[in-house]
This record gives structure tokens, C-alpha cells and sequence, in this order.
């Protein structure tokens, strides 16, 4: 999917992709598999090559040569090099007619590019990239609509995504035993290696004691000052974890809606991880496999420019709870509640579609077998497959 979305933005665009998303999520495989140049900063003879400075890099990717087409170079985790806006801005503006540029890190690009240095205001789009999801295995080209027609996932791919994840080697080995050290390995990777090279922060050992927390905790309030408490730190110090976390791709909130985003901020956000495979309970793995595919459509949607879309959560003053509202353009257009078994009616979903004016609601039930039917029709049927539901998603 990701390799048509770039092949259609750089056939009508001429601006650099920024493209980040967690690690071993496939953006070195794909970026690999398109590039007439691939440069990493981490390689000694690439970096060489960065700090010969940007006419250099064009002598690689040999762009004095008249060729059919312009050649796709690409600069991975180059956002360790302190100086990695400055060389962007510099090879763009000489070179960005001649080639195509494809920028790639395992860190938030679009948060490190907010720091001291020249703008590259005008010259990039962003692009984020998600783990496999059952509209990306069942349709691997970019999406031409935002909702697709439904389709069914064979049965072993099903409980492969569910059990596994959708992170690529999970998803392809299919081994518990894999997966257990996978899991850990990477969380020690992304506190040890990641976040402490590119951070300030020390108290390693707490931050991963509170990634293992929050690794149990997936779709639950985050209460900042209980969860500080746990690890023997203060609240301020946990907020500027959890974004951390967030940052590295770890997990992601999702804020309560609010028509006043001050209200939404200052309000208690749900939390959820990007790898469900490891949850132990099965309500709240069902809740975060929704939340990772909503996750995905919407970025993906905003991305592709089909409109500007928000993922929400929804919780009145009578703590009647929504699991998920998708906003359209500022709005409320679908609101979800997400079930393991429970096919009756949710009142509250019902409410609070009446109260807001949503288009669309949607009871997700995760044990109700594939329907051929579109989840998506109007209609006051609301009660729909999981399958079903998240096979019209990208």
C-alpha cells in the first residue's frame, strides 16, 4: 500500500516525503526496494557522504546523467545528523527538481523538525506509516476512496493479525515463542537505545517500568498522578514520558472530544498500544485493534488529502462512554463501541449519536462472524462483524 501511496505522490508533487512510524514497522524495506539511492546516517560511509554536504550526494545518485524519469534517493534515520534540516533544505532547493527525495526515521520527524535550524516550510509532505491491517492485506495497493467495499480476510490471516499483530516479522512467523522475545527485545531497544540516545532522560529504568505498566493497560484513562506514584516519580515528569513513549511510536492517546480543544487537552486521555499482540485481556485487545485501524485510516486519509480527520473518545457527565468518535472536517461523523460478544444495542451509542448529530454508529462486535454487508450503508442497524468493519478500512 505504502509503495503506491509515494509512487502517486511523487508522480504529482514535487515536494520530499517525511515518513515516520515505529520501528521494525517496514519503512528500511520499503524505502530499500524503491531507491536508485539509499543512504543511512548510520553507516559510516553514508555519513561520510552527509557531511561532504549535498553536491556530493548528488554525484552519487549521479543526477548530472540524463535519464528517463527522476531517481528516487533516499535518507534514512537521518535525523540523528544534528544538522539534518539545514542538509534537507540545501539538497531540495538545488537538486529537488532533478530527483525525488524520500526522508525516513524511526522517531517523529514532523516533532524534531519543530527545533532550532532552517525551515523546510513548503518542501515536504508527511507520511506515516502503520503495522499490516486487514485493509492493507486484503487491498496492498494505496486506497482510492476513504471506505472500501467489504471483503473477507482468510481465516489463518485473521487469527494471525489478531494474534500476532501487524507488525511484519510477527505477523509472517506466527510463533508465540518469536513473539515473547520480539516484544522484549524491542521495548529494550526503543528505552535503551532509542530514547536514550535522542533524549535527556536517564531514569531508564523507570521509563521502562512504566512501558511495562502501560504494555497491560492498553484503552484505559491514563490518571498521571497514579501512574507517577507506581514508579516512584512525579506527575510532570510522567506527562513528558508518556510523550516520549507516544513519540517513539510506542503507544498513542486518544483525547475525549471536545468542540473547545483547550477542554480536550486538559481533560484525561486513553491510552493504547501500537502492538496489541501481547494483551492478555480480550476486551481490551479487541478495543485496541479498533483503535489501531482507526489510528491508521485516519492518518491515512489526512495524509492522502481525502479530508482532515481527528480520532476521539466520548464520555459525559454521567460517565456514559463512547470506546471511539471520528471527526470529518471539525465534526462528528462515526462514532464506534467496541464489543467482544455483546450484539445488544448500546444505548449510550445510541444517545450520544442523537446528542452530537453523527452520520454514522457503530456497535463492533468481535466474535460475530464476516458479513458480506456494508457497514457503512445508512441505516438504524448498528450492531456489525469486526471482520467486516475493519476489512472497509485502509
Amino acid at each position: 500500500m505504502y509503495e503506491s501511496m509515494f509512487a502517486n505522490h511523487f508522480a504529482n508533487n514535487r515536494q520530499m516525503i517525511l515518513l515516520s512510524g515505529p520501528r521494525q514497522v517496514g519503512k528500511t524495506t520499503i524505502a530499500k526496494a524503491m531507491a536508485d539511492l539509499y543512504l543511512n546516517w548510520d553507516r559510516r560511509k553514508d555519513r561520510g557522504l552527509f557531511l561532504k554536504g549535498e553536491d556530493e550526494v548528488a554525484k552519487a545518485a549521479k543526477l548530472d546523467v540524463r535519464r528517463e524519469g527522476r531517481p528516487l534517493v533516499v535518507f534514512d534515520e537521518i535525523h540523528h545528523y544534528p544538522k539534518w534540516r539545514q542538509f534537507l533544505k540545501g539538497y531540495f532547493d538545488t537538486y529537488g527538481e532533478d530527483s525525488r527525495t524520500l526522508v525516513t526515521g524511526s522517531a517523529r520527524l514532523d516533532l524534531k523538525k519543530r527545533g532550532k535550524g532552517d525551515s523546510l516550510m513548503g518542501r515536504y509532505f508527511p507520511f506515516r506509516m502503520h503495522p499490516l491491517s486487514v485493509g492493507e492485506l486484503l487491498r496492498p495497493r494505496m486506497p482510492a476512496t476513504e471506505i472500501a467495499k467489504p471483503e473477507a480476510l482468510d481465516d489463518d490471516g485473521w487469527r494471525a493479525l489478531v494474534e500476532f499483530g501487524g507488525f511484519p516479522e510477527m505477523f509472517h512467523m506466527r510463533s508465540a515463542a518469536f513473539a515473547v522475545r520480539w516484544r522484549r527485545l524491542r521495548r529494550e531497544q526503543l528505552v535503551r537505545i532509542d530514547i536514550a540516545n535522542e533524549t535527556n532522560i536517564r531514569d531508564l529504568d523507570q521509563l521502562d517500568a512504566v512501558a511495562e505498566i502501560l504494555a497491560q493497560r492498553s484503552g484505559r484513562q491514563v490518571v498521571y498522578s497514579s501512574l507517577a506514584s507506581e514508579v516512584q516519580t512525579n506527575e510532570v515528569t510522567m506527562r513528558q514520558w508518556l510523550v516520549t513513549l507516544n513519540s517513539f511510536f510506542y503507544g498513542f492517546t486518544v483525547r475525549p472530544w471536545f468542540r473547545n480543544v483547550a477542554n480536550s487537552i486538559r481533560k484525561t486521555p486513553k491510552w493504547y498500544m501500537r502492538d496489541w499482540s501481547g494483551i492478555k485481556d480480550v476486551g481490551a485487545r479487541n478495543e485496541t485493534i479498533v483503535a489501531c485501524h482507526l489510528l491508521k485510516a485516519v492518518e491515512t486519509w489526512t495524509d492522502l488529502g481525502f479530508g482532515d480527520y481527528g480520532l476521539f473518545y466520548l464520555r459525559d457527565k454521567n460517565k456514559n462512554e463512547v470506546d471511539f468518535l471520528v471527526s470529518r472536517g471539525g465534526e462528528p461523523w462515526l462514532l464506534v463501541e467496541v464489543k467482544t460478544s455483546d450484539t445488544s444495542a448500546s444505548l449510550a451509542l445510541k444517545g450520544m449519536q442523537r446528542q452530537l448529530g453523527a452520520e454514522l454508529a457503530l456497535q463492533v462486535v468481535a466474535d460475530l462472524p464476516y458479513e458480506a454487508v456494508d457497514c457503512f450503508a445508512p441505516g438504524r442497524r448498528m450492531v456489525v462483524p469486526m471482520r467486516t468493519f475493519l476489512s472497509q478500512l485502509p
